[in-house]
């Protein structure tokens, strides 16, 4: 087949609109991450959080609508920006909060922190501190489904920054010739560290990154919970029946800095700003749960309410929760 042909033999349907229920549950997912990163960036300032620490705020339509299209068993690797996908896989607010600070109450024991952090409940196969290192580790887990035969996917995250890594199309490379059941998300916040995509990268056009392999590619409003569901709905389906990797490149945009010490001098406010006022995910699903009478304003800052008092909650148990006892640094390693 003609690398011409790549993607139009992977044209995405037009999907139904969202009932009530899954409206209502984008917008409470998104709404969470986003109180909870709020959260995490006034920990941090408090000098409560140590090291680096990556905040999803912005983004958060992605993970929410990727998330719904997978099943049970099936597999979520990402990179260090990666609360939200944590919490998109259902793991506990508290629990996530309690690794950020270090407590022993965290995921990974307090020994990880905002970058390493894991649930094999939940099949979250990590945030991974290392530029496009999670690539490589998310195509060996599709190679294991496919060898296990069972029907699972693995959704593999990584970011514009990395989509520049050699060990991306190697992955790429085996992904197509062995037909792994893998999704590659590239979440294109559009400045990786503080670069952009226009002075990074030859192509800027990332989902065009696999017609060489023979692998289809898209480009996804990132920004629009439903485009996101649609198009994961869709790449999930299609590893699910044997035609092998896909890319969906999101185009999405990060508010904050890079990490929490990037003051992002690299940007206008007025770009955040403008972004903020007229493409902000949370507040496209609050007007589309509002214009079809799902919610009402009253209702909707009760959520929020709601909201605010789990990640409270999870604050205070992050805070309260003891230090690792130091035993713990001899657990989880190979001697």
């Amino acid at each position: 087949m003609a690398k011409a042909d790549v993607t139009s033999r992977a044209a995405l349907p037009t999907k139904p609109k969202p009932s009530k229920d899954e409206l209502a549950h984008f917008y409470r997912e998104m709404l969470l991450i986003r109180r909870f990163e709020e959260k995490a960036g006034q920990l941090y300032g408090m000098g409560l959080i140590g090291g680096f620490c990556h905040l999803y705020i912005g983004q958060e339509a992605v993970v929410v609508g990727m998330q719904s299209a997978i099943g049970e068993g099936d597999q979520v690797i990402t990179a260090y920006r990666d609360h939200g996908h944590m919490l998109a896989c259902g793991m506990d607010p508290a629990g996530v909060m309690a690794e950020l600070t270090g407590r022993s109450g965290g995921y990974s024991r307090g020994k990880g922190g905002s970058m390493h952090m894991f649930s094999r409940e939940k099949n979250f196969f990590g945030g991974h501190g290392i530029v496009g290192a999670q690539v490589p580790l998310g195509t060996g887990l599709a190679f294991a489904n496919q060898y296990k035969g069972n029907d699972r996917v693995c959704l593999t995250y990584f970011g514009d920054g990395a989509a520049n890594q050699g060990q991306v199309y190697e992955s790429f490379n085996m992904a197509e010739l062995w037909k792994l059941p893998v999704v590659y998300v590239i979440e294109n916040n559009q400045y990786a560290m503080g670069t952009s995509v226009q002075r990074a990268s030859a192509e800027t056009q990332l989902h065009k990154r696999g017609s060489s392999f023979n692998i289809p590619g898209h480009e996804i409003d990132g920004m629009d919970v439903l485009a996101v569901r649609d198009a994961g709905d869709f790449a999930v389906k299609w590893c699910r029946e044997g035609k092998g990797p896909i890319i969906l490149e999101m185009k999405t945009y990060r508010y904050r800095g890079h990490s929490m010490s990037d003051p992002a001098k690299y940007r206008t406010r007025e770009e955040v700003d403008q972004v903020r006022e007229k493409h902000d995910p949370i507040d496209h699903a609050c007007q589309l749960l509002l214009d079809n009478k799902f919610a009402t304003e009253e209702s909707l800052k009760e959520l929020d309410k709601e909201i605010r008092a789990i990640v409270n909650h999870a604050a205070e148990f992050a805070q309260t929760s003891p230090e690792p006892n130091p035993s713990e640094l001899w657990t989880d390693i190979v001697h």
